[in-house]
Protein backbone atom coordinates (compact mmCIF):
# COMPACT_ATOMS: atom_id res chain seq x y z
CA UNK A 1 0.00 0.00 0.00
CA UNK A 2 1.12 3.55 -0.70
CA UNK A 3 2.44 5.65 2.16
CA UNK A 4 1.38 9.22 1.51
CA UNK A 5 3.63 11.81 3.17
CA UNK A 6 3.00 14.81 0.91
CA UNK A 7 0.00 16.31 2.68
CA UNK A 8 1.29 19.87 2.40
CA UNK A 9 0.94 19.55 -1.37
CA UNK A 10 -2.57 18.16 -1.12
CA UNK A 11 -4.59 15.88 1.12
CA UNK A 12 -6.81 12.91 0.44
CA UNK A 13 -10.43 14.14 0.27
CA UNK A 14 -12.41 12.81 3.20
CA UNK A 15 -15.52 10.70 2.53
CA UNK A 16 -17.87 13.48 3.62
CA UNK A 17 -16.29 15.89 1.14
CA UNK A 18 -16.36 13.38 -1.72
CA UNK A 19 -19.98 12.36 -1.04
CA UNK A 20 -21.08 15.98 -0.80
CA UNK A 21 -19.38 16.93 -4.06
CA UNK A 22 -20.95 13.99 -5.89
CA UNK A 23 -24.41 14.98 -4.65
CA UNK A 24 -23.99 18.52 -5.91
CA UNK A 25 -22.60 17.36 -9.25
CA UNK A 26 -25.40 14.90 -9.94
CA UNK A 27 -28.49 16.22 -8.15
CA UNK A 28 -28.20 19.72 -6.67
CA UNK A 29 -26.32 21.35 -9.55
CA UNK A 30 -28.05 24.73 -9.66
CA UNK A 31 -26.28 28.06 -9.99
CA UNK A 32 -26.70 30.09 -6.77
CA UNK A 33 -27.33 33.23 -8.87
CA UNK A 34 -30.31 31.67 -10.68
CA UNK A 35 -33.78 32.84 -9.68
CA UNK A 36 -35.61 29.50 -9.63
CA UNK A 37 -35.97 26.70 -7.09
CA UNK A 38 -32.70 24.98 -8.00
CA UNK A 39 -30.86 28.28 -7.82
CA UNK A 40 -32.48 29.05 -4.47
CA UNK A 41 -31.35 25.68 -3.12
CA UNK A 42 -27.81 26.23 -4.38
CA UNK A 43 -27.80 29.63 -2.69
CA UNK A 44 -28.95 28.04 0.56
CA UNK A 45 -26.11 25.50 0.36
CA UNK A 46 -23.67 28.31 -0.37
CA UNK A 47 -24.88 30.21 2.69
CA UNK A 48 -24.58 27.11 4.85
CA UNK A 49 -21.00 26.52 3.67
CA UNK A 50 -20.14 30.14 4.41
CA UNK A 51 -21.55 29.75 7.92
CA UNK A 52 -19.50 26.58 8.50
CA UNK A 53 -16.20 28.20 7.54
CA UNK A 54 -17.10 31.31 9.54
CA UNK A 55 -17.90 29.23 12.61
CA UNK A 56 -14.50 27.55 12.40
CA UNK A 57 -12.92 31.00 12.78
CA UNK A 58 -15.50 32.45 15.19
CA UNK A 59 -16.39 35.24 12.75
CA UNK A 60 -19.53 36.42 10.98
CA UNK A 61 -20.40 34.62 7.71
CA UNK A 62 -20.42 37.95 5.85
CA UNK A 63 -16.64 38.04 6.39
CA UNK A 64 -16.05 34.88 4.32
CA UNK A 65 -15.57 35.11 0.56
CA UNK A 66 -15.15 31.93 -1.47
CA UNK A 67 -12.43 31.82 -4.12
CA UNK A 68 -11.38 29.30 -6.80
CA UNK A 69 -8.21 28.41 -4.86
CA UNK A 70 -5.81 29.47 -2.13
CA UNK A 71 -3.74 31.20 -4.81
CA UNK A 72 -6.76 33.25 -5.86
CA UNK A 73 -7.38 34.17 -2.21
CA UNK A 74 -3.78 35.35 -1.80
CA UNK A 75 -3.82 37.30 -5.06
CA UNK A 76 -7.11 38.96 -4.14
CA UNK A 77 -5.83 39.94 -0.69
CA UNK A 78 -2.41 41.26 -1.74
CA UNK A 79 -3.42 43.20 -4.84
CA UNK A 80 -6.73 44.30 -3.35
CA UNK A 81 -5.20 45.69 -0.16
CA UNK A 82 -2.18 47.40 -1.73
CA UNK A 83 -4.18 49.11 -4.44
CA UNK A 84 -6.96 50.18 -2.08
CA UNK A 85 -4.47 51.96 0.20
CA UNK A 86 -1.85 53.18 -2.26
CA UNK A 87 -2.76 56.83 -1.66
CA UNK A 88 -1.77 56.43 2.00
CA UNK A 89 1.67 54.99 1.41
CA UNK A 90 3.77 52.76 -0.79
CA UNK A 91 5.61 50.36 1.55
CA UNK A 92 4.86 46.64 1.77
CA UNK A 93 6.44 44.51 4.48
CA UNK A 94 6.63 40.78 3.87
CA UNK A 95 9.10 37.92 4.34
CA UNK A 96 11.66 36.22 2.14
CA UNK A 97 9.98 32.83 2.66
CA UNK A 98 6.48 33.46 1.33
CA UNK A 99 4.67 31.08 -1.00
CA UNK A 100 4.90 32.07 -4.69
CA UNK A 101 1.20 33.00 -4.71
CA UNK A 102 2.11 35.88 -2.38
CA UNK A 103 5.72 36.51 -3.37
CA UNK A 104 5.03 36.88 -7.09
CA UNK A 105 2.16 39.31 -6.41
CA UNK A 106 4.46 41.45 -4.30
CA UNK A 107 7.14 41.29 -7.01
CA UNK A 108 4.57 42.67 -9.44
CA UNK A 109 3.62 45.48 -7.05
CA UNK A 110 7.29 46.32 -6.58
CA UNK A 111 7.61 46.65 -10.36
CA UNK A 112 4.71 49.14 -10.23
CA UNK A 113 6.63 51.32 -7.76
CA UNK A 114 5.83 49.96 -4.30
CA UNK A 115 8.73 49.79 -1.86
CA UNK A 116 9.07 46.23 -0.58
CA UNK A 117 10.84 45.08 2.59
CA UNK A 118 11.45 41.33 2.68
CA UNK A 119 12.39 40.07 6.14
CA UNK A 120 14.97 37.28 6.23
CA UNK A 121 14.57 34.26 8.53
CA UNK A 122 17.16 32.84 10.88
CA UNK A 123 18.70 29.43 10.20
CA UNK A 124 15.60 27.75 11.63
CA UNK A 125 13.20 29.62 9.36
CA UNK A 126 11.90 31.85 12.17
CA UNK A 127 11.23 35.59 11.87
CA UNK A 128 10.97 37.76 14.99
CA UNK A 129 8.44 40.39 15.96
CA UNK A 130 11.28 42.90 16.31
CA UNK A 131 12.06 42.53 12.61
CA UNK A 132 8.53 43.63 11.78
CA UNK A 133 8.84 46.42 14.36
CA UNK A 134 11.89 47.77 12.54
CA UNK A 135 10.32 47.49 9.08
CA UNK A 136 6.81 48.87 9.53
CA UNK A 137 6.41 52.66 9.32
CA UNK A 138 3.71 55.27 8.69
CA UNK A 139 3.95 54.68 4.93
CA UNK A 140 3.32 50.94 5.18
CA UNK A 141 0.03 49.91 3.57
CA UNK A 142 0.31 46.12 3.69
CA UNK A 143 2.00 43.55 5.92
CA UNK A 144 1.74 40.06 4.45
CA UNK A 145 3.11 36.92 6.08
CA UNK A 146 2.29 33.24 6.20
CA UNK A 147 1.08 31.63 9.40
CA UNK A 148 3.12 28.49 8.75
CA UNK A 149 5.95 28.09 6.27
CA UNK A 150 5.01 25.47 3.71
CA UNK A 151 8.51 23.96 3.44
CA UNK A 152 9.96 23.76 6.96
CA UNK A 153 6.87 24.33 9.12
CA UNK A 154 8.15 27.36 11.04
CA UNK A 155 5.30 29.27 12.70
CA UNK A 156 5.55 33.01 12.11
CA UNK A 157 4.33 35.54 14.74
CA UNK A 158 1.17 36.41 12.81
CA UNK A 159 -0.79 36.90 16.04
CA UNK A 160 1.48 39.70 17.25
CA UNK A 161 1.86 41.85 14.15
CA UNK A 162 -1.32 43.92 14.41
CA UNK A 163 -0.02 45.42 17.65
CA UNK A 164 3.16 46.42 15.82
CA UNK A 165 1.13 48.10 13.07
CA UNK A 166 -0.88 50.00 15.67
CA UNK A 167 2.20 51.11 17.61
CA UNK A 168 3.78 52.44 14.43
CA UNK A 169 0.66 54.49 13.53
CA UNK A 170 0.58 52.64 10.24
CA UNK A 171 -2.51 52.38 8.01
CA UNK A 172 -1.37 48.91 6.93
CA UNK A 173 -3.72 45.99 6.51
CA UNK A 174 -2.48 42.68 7.91
CA UNK A 175 -2.75 39.74 5.52
CA UNK A 176 -2.03 36.22 6.79
CA UNK A 177 -1.59 33.34 4.37
CA UNK A 178 -3.04 30.59 6.58
CA UNK A 179 -3.19 27.93 3.88
CA UNK A 180 -0.84 25.60 5.78
CA UNK A 181 -2.16 26.60 9.21
CA UNK A 182 -5.96 26.62 8.86
CA UNK A 183 -7.59 23.79 10.84
CA UNK A 184 -4.14 22.73 12.14
CA UNK A 185 -3.62 25.67 14.49
CA UNK A 186 -6.25 27.56 16.45
CA UNK A 187 -6.41 30.82 14.48
CA UNK A 188 -8.98 33.40 15.52
CA UNK A 189 -8.65 36.36 13.13
CA UNK A 190 -10.58 38.85 15.25
CA UNK A 191 -8.56 38.07 18.37
CA UNK A 192 -5.28 38.35 16.43
CA UNK A 193 -6.25 41.55 14.61
CA UNK A 194 -5.98 39.90 11.20
CA UNK A 195 -7.59 41.93 8.41
CA UNK A 196 -7.29 39.39 5.58
CA UNK A 197 -6.70 35.64 5.81
CA UNK A 198 -6.38 33.05 3.04
CA UNK A 199 -7.44 29.39 3.22
CA UNK A 200 -7.59 26.40 0.86
CA UNK A 201 -9.90 23.39 0.82
CA UNK A 202 -7.57 20.75 -0.57
CA UNK A 203 -5.07 21.24 2.26
CA UNK A 204 -7.69 20.08 4.79
CA UNK A 205 -9.17 17.02 3.06
CA UNK A 206 -11.53 18.95 0.83
CA UNK A 207 -11.35 19.11 -2.96
CA UNK A 208 -9.07 21.12 -5.21
CA UNK A 209 -10.81 24.14 -6.72
CA UNK A 210 -12.03 25.98 -3.64
CA UNK A 211 -10.46 28.47 -1.26
CA UNK A 212 -11.68 31.23 1.00
CA UNK A 213 -10.65 34.71 2.01
CA UNK A 214 -11.59 36.19 5.38
CA UNK A 215 -12.02 39.97 5.23
CA UNK A 216 -12.50 41.70 8.56
CA UNK A 217 -15.73 43.64 8.82
CA UNK A 218 -15.19 47.23 7.75
CA UNK A 219 -12.03 46.51 5.73
CA UNK A 220 -12.17 47.66 2.11
CA UNK A 221 -10.09 46.12 -0.66
CA UNK A 222 -10.38 46.45 -4.42
CA UNK A 223 -11.51 43.40 -6.39
CA UNK A 224 -8.83 41.65 -8.41
CA UNK A 225 -11.11 39.31 -10.41
CA UNK A 226 -13.84 41.19 -12.27
CA UNK A 227 -17.01 39.83 -13.81
CA UNK A 228 -20.54 39.17 -12.68
CA UNK A 229 -20.14 40.43 -9.14
CA UNK A 230 -20.36 37.16 -7.24
CA UNK A 231 -19.07 37.05 -3.65
CA UNK A 232 -20.24 40.62 -3.12
CA UNK A 233 -18.10 41.78 -6.02
CA UNK A 234 -14.83 40.74 -4.38
CA UNK A 235 -14.31 37.49 -6.37
CA UNK A 236 -16.41 37.37 -9.51
CA UNK A 237 -17.15 34.11 -11.27
CA UNK A 238 -19.77 31.42 -10.79
CA UNK A 239 -19.09 29.66 -7.50
CA UNK A 240 -17.82 26.06 -7.83
CA UNK A 241 -20.59 24.71 -5.65
CA UNK A 242 -19.50 21.03 -5.46
CA UNK A 243 -16.06 22.13 -4.26
CA UNK A 244 -17.35 24.79 -1.88
CA UNK A 245 -19.90 22.44 -0.29
CA UNK A 246 -17.19 19.78 0.00
CA UNK A 247 -14.93 22.38 1.65
CA UNK A 248 -17.54 22.91 4.35
CA UNK A 249 -18.07 19.16 4.72
CA UNK A 250 -14.34 18.69 5.29
CA UNK A 251 -14.31 21.41 7.94
CA UNK A 252 -17.22 19.78 9.74
CA UNK A 253 -15.70 16.29 9.59
CA UNK A 254 -12.24 17.22 10.87
CA UNK A 255 -13.33 17.51 14.47
CA UNK A 256 -10.90 18.49 17.20
CA UNK A 257 -7.80 20.41 16.10
CA UNK A 258 -6.11 19.47 19.38
CA UNK A 259 -6.65 15.72 18.98
CA UNK A 260 -5.29 15.68 15.42
CA UNK A 261 -2.40 17.95 16.42
CA UNK A 262 -1.37 15.64 19.27
CA UNK A 263 -1.44 12.60 16.96
CA UNK A 264 0.68 14.29 14.30
CA UNK A 265 3.04 15.75 16.90
CA UNK A 266 3.70 12.24 18.23
CA UNK A 267 4.41 10.94 14.71
CA UNK A 268 6.76 13.83 14.00
CA UNK A 269 8.64 13.30 17.26
CA UNK A 270 8.91 9.57 16.61
CA UNK A 271 10.29 10.11 13.11
CA UNK A 272 12.79 12.69 14.37
CA UNK A 273 13.99 10.19 16.98
CA UNK A 274 14.30 7.34 14.49
CA UNK A 275 16.37 9.33 11.99
CA UNK A 276 18.54 11.11 14.57
CA UNK A 277 21.25 8.44 14.41
CA UNK A 278 21.37 8.14 10.61
CA UNK A 279 24.62 9.86 9.77
CA UNK A 280 23.66 11.19 6.33
CA UNK A 281 20.33 12.74 7.49
CA UNK A 282 20.05 16.34 8.72
CA UNK A 283 16.85 17.91 10.01
CA UNK A 284 16.10 21.38 8.61
CA UNK A 285 12.82 22.11 10.41
CA UNK A 286 13.04 23.81 13.81
CA UNK A 287 12.02 21.90 16.93
CA UNK A 288 9.09 24.27 17.49
CA UNK A 289 7.78 23.96 13.91
CA UNK A 290 4.22 22.94 13.19
CA UNK A 291 4.49 19.13 13.46
CA UNK A 292 2.60 18.59 10.20
CA UNK A 293 5.81 19.41 8.28
CA UNK A 294 9.31 17.96 8.63
CA UNK A 295 12.04 19.03 6.22
CA UNK A 296 15.16 16.85 6.12
CA UNK A 297 18.26 16.56 3.94
CA UNK A 298 19.65 13.22 2.81
CA UNK A 299 23.16 14.59 2.34
CA UNK A 300 24.80 13.79 -1.01
CA UNK A 301 21.57 12.40 -2.48
CA UNK A 302 19.91 14.99 -4.79
CA UNK A 303 16.35 15.82 -3.77
CA UNK A 304 14.68 14.54 -6.92
CA UNK A 305 16.69 11.32 -6.79
CA UNK A 306 15.34 10.74 -3.26
CA UNK A 307 11.79 11.58 -4.32
CA UNK A 308 12.04 9.13 -7.24
CA UNK A 309 13.55 6.41 -5.04
CA UNK A 310 10.82 6.67 -2.42
CA UNK A 311 8.14 6.85 -5.10
CA UNK A 312 9.42 3.62 -6.64
CA UNK A 313 9.05 2.09 -3.18
CA UNK A 314 5.48 3.30 -2.66
CA UNK A 315 6.23 6.36 -0.53
CA UNK A 316 5.20 9.88 -1.53
CA UNK A 317 7.32 12.81 -0.33
CA UNK A 318 8.28 16.02 -2.10
CA UNK A 319 11.40 18.00 -2.96
CA UNK A 320 9.99 21.12 -1.30
CA UNK A 321 7.00 23.18 -2.40
CA UNK A 322 4.86 21.52 -5.06
CA UNK A 323 4.58 25.00 -6.64
CA UNK A 324 8.34 25.36 -7.28
CA UNK A 325 9.29 22.43 -9.53
CA UNK A 326 12.93 22.42 -10.51
CA UNK A 327 13.72 25.60 -8.60
CA UNK A 328 16.12 25.78 -5.67
CA UNK A 329 14.11 26.46 -2.53
CA UNK A 330 13.77 30.18 -1.73
CA UNK A 331 13.00 29.28 1.88
CA UNK A 332 16.06 27.12 2.50
CA UNK A 333 18.22 29.61 0.64
CA UNK A 334 16.91 32.49 2.76
CA UNK A 335 17.65 30.42 5.88
CA UNK A 336 21.30 30.42 4.83
CA UNK A 337 21.64 26.64 4.52
CA UNK A 338 24.49 25.22 2.48
CA UNK A 339 23.86 24.25 -1.13
CA UNK A 340 24.59 20.67 -0.11
CA UNK A 341 21.68 20.68 2.34
CA UNK A 342 19.37 22.60 0.02
CA UNK A 343 19.99 20.35 -2.98
CA UNK A 344 19.38 17.18 -0.94
CA UNK A 345 16.32 18.39 0.99
CA UNK A 346 12.96 16.64 0.99
CA UNK A 347 9.73 17.59 2.72
CA UNK A 348 7.73 15.07 4.71
CA UNK A 349 4.21 16.26 5.55
CA UNK A 350 1.71 14.40 7.68
CA UNK A 351 -2.01 14.02 8.14
CA UNK A 352 -4.09 12.53 10.93
CA UNK A 353 -4.35 9.33 8.85
CA UNK A 354 -0.61 8.55 9.00
CA UNK A 355 0.58 5.87 11.41
CA UNK A 356 3.66 4.82 13.39
CA UNK A 357 4.01 1.71 11.22
CA UNK A 358 4.31 3.98 8.18
CA UNK A 359 7.09 5.89 9.93
CA UNK A 360 8.95 2.63 10.56
CA UNK A 361 8.65 1.70 6.89
CA UNK A 362 9.83 5.15 5.80
CA UNK A 363 12.85 5.04 8.11
CA UNK A 364 13.76 1.61 6.74
CA UNK A 365 13.63 2.97 3.19
CA UNK A 366 15.77 5.98 4.18
CA UNK A 367 18.44 3.56 5.36
CA UNK A 368 18.07 1.53 2.16
CA UNK A 369 18.43 4.72 0.13
CA UNK A 370 21.72 5.45 1.87
CA UNK A 371 23.06 2.01 1.09
CA UNK A 372 21.89 1.97 -2.53
CA UNK A 373 22.29 5.58 -3.66
CA UNK A 374 25.39 6.74 -1.81
CA UNK A 375 27.42 3.96 -3.42
CA UNK A 376 26.74 5.27 -6.92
Amino acid sequence: MAIYLDNSATTKPCKAAADTALRLITDEYGNPSSLHFMGFEADRILGSARQTVADSLKVEPSCIYFTPSGTAANNTAVFGAAKALRRRGNRIVTTAIEHPSVARCIDALEAEGFEVVRLAPDTDGNISVSQFENAVNEKTVLVSLMAVNNEVGSVLPFDKIKKVITRKNSPALLHVDAIQGYMKLEIKPEKCGIDLMSMSAHKIHGLKGAGALYIRKGVRILPHILGGGQENGIVSGTQAMPNIAAFAAAVESLGSIEKRYDHVKALNAYLREQISDIDFVTINSPEEALPYILNISLICIPSQVSVNYFSQNGICVSAGSACAKGHRSDTLTAMGLSNERIDSAIRVSFSYENTKDEMDCFVSKIKDAGQELLKR
